[in-house]
């Protein structure tokens, strides 16, 4: 590691992995920290998922959303990434002197309308203000409480020849914060597909044990996310370049932009391993979904190459892709 924090370790990537696993987990380490999940697993009368994220993202409103939706859209979609059903969501604000009210209400009305689709409820909070200058207009953070109903998910779970699914088009979350910020393009094409998965996350659940595990995959994007299910495995995933779903404008933008699709943060999407035989039920059902219409199979569980991933591409060969390096998109949530 570095004698100083940079961006690179807010990235999802490897510089994010060194930091916790250098850093935060031998001073923090316990049973359930330890798994690196989304959320942890909380023994009582009734088993509960608690998961807590800080949204930092630039600029605060983007296309598609904005910081209070994705506050409160991706603690909700961790809870369920875990197999719970989320209940109860805390909302600490940070917000920054001068920050037009107009603004702030316009976030905590998307909070407001976000927890009501989600049926959450927000229960407490907290709220301090930092000199000009110090907070970049608004940060938020949301823990949130559900209750354990699908507890079989794990990586520990997946098998030699499972199929990898994602429910939709990939990038788009990553892509609109880019154009959104600085101007640097513009397009009325591109939006986020920040959403809450709850439906998405209940229908896949209802086919039980086949379906390992699952995740939303945000910072570091699907290549990311799919290393963390085999990291240290014997098995690796193979996907198929064609087969991941995009759409052309967000393909176009990350061309030209130097973007791999691959790395780029989604807020609305469920990338998940399940049976192979139960796959292309799985992918009907989910395409009647609003949120699922572009569900695809998208590769498979191999032992070729033990905890790698690996992608074929649209010219017949493979590369191996690794874990976000560095800060391709820093900010996004």
């Amino acid at each position: 590691m570095e004698d100083i924090i940079t961006l690179d370790y807010g990235s999802g990537g490897k510089k994010t992995s060194q930091l916790i696993e250098n850093l935060l987990l031998p001073r923090l380490l316990n049973e359930e920290l330890e798994k690196l999940s989304d959320g942890a697993i909380l023994d009582g009368s009734d088993k509960l998922v608690f998961s807590t994220d800080s949204f930092v993202v630039k600029p605060y409103f983007f296309p598609g959303g904005d910081i209070g939706k994705l506050a409160v859209c991706g603690t909700v979609n961790d809870i369920c990434m875990c197999g719970g059903v989320p209940k109860y969501l805390s909302l600490g604000l940070i917000i920054e002197e001068g920050l037009p009210l107009k603004h702030l209400e316009k976030i905590i009305s998307s909070i407001s309308e976000a927890a009501k689709e989600c049926s959450v409820t927000v229960s407490t909070g907290d709220t301090k203000v930092v000199e000009r200058g110090f907070g970049d207009g608004i940060y938020v953070n949301t823990s949130g409480i559900g209750f354990l109903k699908y507890p079989w998910l794990s990586n520990k779970n997946i098998r030699d020849g499972d199929a990898v699914i994602v429910t939709g088009n990939i990038g788009e979350h990553g892509t609109a914060v880019m154009l959104a910020r600085d101007g640097l393009l513009s397009s009325d094409s591109i939006v986020s597909d920040c959403a809450p998965l709850i439906d998405l996350a209940a229908k896949i659940c209802e086919y039980g044990h086949s379906v390992r595990v699952m995740r939303d995959p945000t910072r570091g994007g699907i290549a990311t996310t799919l290393n963390e299910f085999v990291n240290g495995s014997p098995f690796s995933i193979e996907i198929n370049e064609d087969a991941v779903p995009i759409s052309p404008s967000v393909k176009s933008a990350c061309d030209i932009l130097g973007i791999d699709p691959l790395y780029c943060a989604n807020e609305g999407r469920i990338l998940f391993i399940a049976a192979e035989n139960e796959a292309q039920s799985l992918i009907d059902a989910l395409r009647k979904h609003k949120d699922g219409r572009d569900c695809a199979m998208i590769g498979h569980v191999t032992s070729r190459f033990p905890g790698k991933v690996t992608v074929k591409t649209p010219f017949g060969g493979t590369r191996i892709v690794q874990k976000l390096s560095g800060a391709q998109l820093p900010r996004i949530c």
